[in-house]
């Protein structure tokens, strides 16, 4: 008998587990931490959301099984957030299925079009869930670079001829998390035609839709004509809506990959409680000052941060859209690596952050900082860094 089983021994530790532990031993021991580590909102869904999913709960006829491609009006209202915000037109019926999260949309895509031995073209740094989803599946990851430059197409074009057996699909996430980057409509253009030329699949990312920042609206894939002949694309509700613990996402985009989707998910789940679907459609279909709210919360976030975090001797770029901050470790600290500043970070500073490393190997050297605190802990966060930083030897003016 094995002592492991063989996806286990594809998983490799988890090392943003292990700060999430030291996080919780600290709380556990009334250790007052400032929590910027996991994408986690601090904020509340609207209140009509809320309304709805109680409502409907009350309905005795609510409470079996659900759809597990999702029920049609939640399907529907999907459609018609494409149609508004981005100009594309879907079918709910055959372009449109409801997941449990974009994570599980993702996972159960990986299973129902991976092979064993298949090669996958993925971000590093990236989301987890975009490598080891199909890892688990039994592919090989080859990895692309993040930023959308020429070295980024350069890459592409020797993963296309260097790689056996041929990669099958291309997995984009912008913004990206945990970068933050962004692209325009005419990287996506550039991409659905190379993605067809090379017959590949691409599987866009875009959680992170409606928080983007100095009035540059994140673009969709699917804008650009005929990419439903290649593409599908993932958005959630977590964060545009605050409702990361509802697990309510969606695919949408081409239909014998909604299809294989859709069929899979047949298999192992009835779908999400239909007072969530329903309360899903109340937040789609109904009123959306609350998105415009919290792009600009976020905003108003970042900017502090920024600039706090500067002053206390930590320079971090400005992030255009997410709700990360990509940083860098100080230039006096980089020797250390991500994983042990995070932790002294907790432990010294009482500040948790993610190591970059537990994003892949290129995110060493940086930390991704999550703004789910109010602009108050946010500035006690920076006194804390500050005192850490001292302490190191690293100041204001040095940094």
């Amino acid at each position: 008998m094995e002592d492991e089983f063989y996806r286990m021994k594809r998983l490799p530790p988890y090392v943003i587990a292990e700060v999430n532990a030291m996080r919780h031993a600290a709380r556990q021991a009334g250790r007052d931490i400032i929590d910027l580590g996991m994408g986690n909102p601090d904020l509340p869904p609207p209140q009509h959301v809320i309304d709805k999913l109680c409502e409907v709960a009350q309905d005795p006829d609510a409470h079996g099984y659900s759809q597990s491609k999702g029920i049609p009006g939640l399907r529907k209202a999907q459609a018609d957030y494409y149609a508004r915000r981005f100009g594309v037109d879907l079918d709910p019926e055959n372009e449109v299925v409801v997941t449990l999260g974009s994570k599980e949309g993702l996972a159960s895509l990986a299973t129902a079009i991976t092979a064993p031995g298949d090669t996958i073209l993925a971000p590093n740094p990236c989301y987890p869930i975009h490598t080891f989803g199909f890892i688990i599946a039994g592919a090989s990851i080859r990895s692309v670079p993040t930023t959308p430059d020429e070295h980024y197409w350069e890459a592409l074009e020797r993963a296309m001829h260097f790689t056996v057996p041929r990669p099958t699909v291309l997995i984009v996430n912008y913004p990206s998390n945990p970068t933050a980057e962004t692209v325009g409509i005419e990287f996506y253009e550039r991409l659905v035609a190379w993605a067809k030329e090379n017959k590949i699949w691409i599987l866009s990312d875009l959680a992170y839709s409606e928080l983007y920042y100095d009035g540059n609206p994140t673009r969709s894939i699917l804008e650009v004509p005929g990419a439903k002949d290649v593409a599908v694309e993932f958005t959630s509700l977590s964060k545009t809506y605050s409702m990361a613990g509802w697990r309510m996402g969606f695919a949408v985009g081409n239909t014998k990959l909604i299809a294989a989707l859709s069929r899979v998910k047949s298999y192992i789940d009835y779908g999400a409680f239909t007072p969530i679907q329903a309360a899903a459609v109340a937040a789609l279909n109904g009123p959306q000052d609350i998105v415009e709210k919290n792009r600009e919360l976020y905003r108003k976030r970042r900017d502090v941060m920024v600039e706090a975090f500067g002053r206390a001797g930590w320079d971090i770029p400005s992030p255009r859209a997410s709700m990360f901050a990509w940083a860098p470790l100080p230039p006096a600290l980089v020797e250390m690596g991500s994983l042990e500043f995070s932790k002294q970070l907790l432990t010294q500073a009482e500040v948790a952050v993610a190591p970059g490393v537990g994003y892949g190997e290129d995110g060493e050297g940086f930390v991704r900082i999550a703004m789910v605190e109010n602009e108050q802990r946010l500035r006690q966060a920076a006194r804390n860094i500050r005192r850490y930083l001292s302490s190191m030897g690293v100041n204001s003016s040095a940094a």
